[in-house]
Order: structure tokens, then sequence, then C-alpha cells
């Protein structure tokens, strides 16, 4: 099964695609997680990144189709893959089009958390004292917000009128939640 996860920062896809992927033995792929482990370890790739992320940004089309082929093309990824984090944009899901028009492969599912804004600012509020994330302060994470509204969420309606997208309610307990996407997914 080849799947994408979307839903606004703090909507619960990096915690639901861990689980999607477990149910459907495909492994989940996240942009963020590769973005943070390269600035843990300093690459140049992380040095870039993390200037770009502090002020609420996203890192370019470029960079991240790159770092998307690349794992992609990587054998664990054959039977399927759910990418969280990707694509965002229109220029990114054309992208995405031609890598998977590559190996003949296509989508099966688009998945959307749909969330309400201001509990998912207290949620990522909550979770950057616990983790000690400095660039989470409410002024980045409502800048990350808009700039999903704005340049993401219009991918809704690109994968709606192509039959993929399933919408599901994003919050609730993590179970239900999780329950609710097997089941639109079967």
């Amino acid at each position: 099964m080849r799947l994408i996860i979307l839903g606004p920062p703090g909507a619960g896809k990096g915690t639901q695609a861990a689980r999607i992927a477990e149910h459907f033995g495909i492994p989940a792929i996240s942009t963020g997680d590769i973005f943070r482990a390269n600035i843990k370890n300093g690459t140049d790739l992380g040095k870039q990144v993390q200037e770009i992320t502090a002020s609420g940004g996203y890192v370019s089309d470029d960079i991240t189709n790159a770092i998307v082929e690349d794992r992609l093309s990587q054998a664990d990824c054959e039977p399927g893959f759910l990418l969280d984090g990707y694509p965002r944009t229109t220029g990114q899901v054309t992208a995405l089009d031609a890598m998977l028009a590559k190996h003949d492969h296509g989508l099966d599912h688009v998945l959307a958390l749909t969330v309400d804004e201001d509990a998912v600012v207290g949620r990522l509020l909550k979770r950057a004292e616990i983790e000690g994330r400095a660039d989470d302060t409410e002024d980045v994470i409502r800048e990350r917000q808009a700039i999903y509204r704005r340049e993401t969420a219009p991918l809704t309606d690109v994968f709606a009128e192509r039959g993929l997208l399933v919408e599901v309610d994003g919050l609730g307990e993590v179970d239900e939640v999780t329950e609710r996407i097997i089941t639109a997914l079967s």
C-alpha cells in the first residue's frame, strides 16, 4: 500500500503514521524525522534546515524532493510506504507523481487528519515544553499553521479530485484515532 498522511503540524501525523505503517507492514517516511536527524548530526543539510525551521519556514522543494526520491528508491519501499510531511506543495505532488511513474506505481490513498487549530496549538506548546523544542514557540507554531493552510491544505482538493482522499477526525484518544483510520483505509 502506498499512502500519504496529511494534516497540519501537531495533528498527530507522526504518531498515527507509525501505527498505520506497522499495521500494513510498510515503512513510515517522515521528512521531518530525516531533517531532525541531519540537524542532530550537524550535517550541511542539517545546518541549512535548522536555519530555515528556526524562523518557522519550510525546507525548499528541491531539497525535500531529492531526499524523498532517495528514500523511496530503497528496497523496503518496494511493497509500499507511508509518507508523512510530504508532499506539502503542488510542486511536490508533481515530483512525487514523476517518482512513482518511473516504477509504474501510484498512490492508494491520501489520509487527511482533520483537527481544530487551537487544540493543535495547545498540543504543540505542551510538546515543546516536554521535549524542550526551542523552535516551538506559539508565534512559530501559528506561522506553520498558516503556511499549512496556504500551501498544503489545498492538496486535499487535488487528491479528492483523483478519488484518493480519505478524511478522518484526528482529535481524541490515540487508539480511537488509529481505529478510525484503519477502518477508513480498509
